[in-house]
């Protein structure tokens, strides 16, 4: 296997890691809804207590799941670069089983 297979595969794991990361707090968004909606009834009011616990838990769901693909995205650049790097210098990287 290539270096650019493993680094492929390295960045595949990643993606599909930051994937489930985000399921999971969107999952985690939807039991928290649940939870606002049994406590707090729908009474329609604009920008009221309910409404505004709603958006700030969907602000920072958004805010943790873009620091994680920014994290992702810095792993992945640093790995390829390294890649590169031990390419153009002729050196094996190790691979991983």
């Amino acid at each position: 296997m290539s270096s650019t297979e493993t680094a492929s595969g390295s960045a595949d794991r990643i993606i599909e890691s930051l994937h489930d990361a985000g399921n999971t707090a969107l999952e985690s968004v939807r039991k928290f809804l649940d939870a606002v909606n049994g406590v707090f009834p729908d009474v329609s009011a604009d920008n009221g207590p309910r409404q505004r616990i709603i958006d700030s838990a969907f602000k920072m769901t958004e805010e943790l799941v873009g620091a994680s693909t920014q994290l992702a995205e810095k792993i992945v650049k640093g790995s390829r670069d390294a890649l590169g790097e031990a390419d153009k210098e002729g050196r094996k990287v190790p691979e991983r089983s």
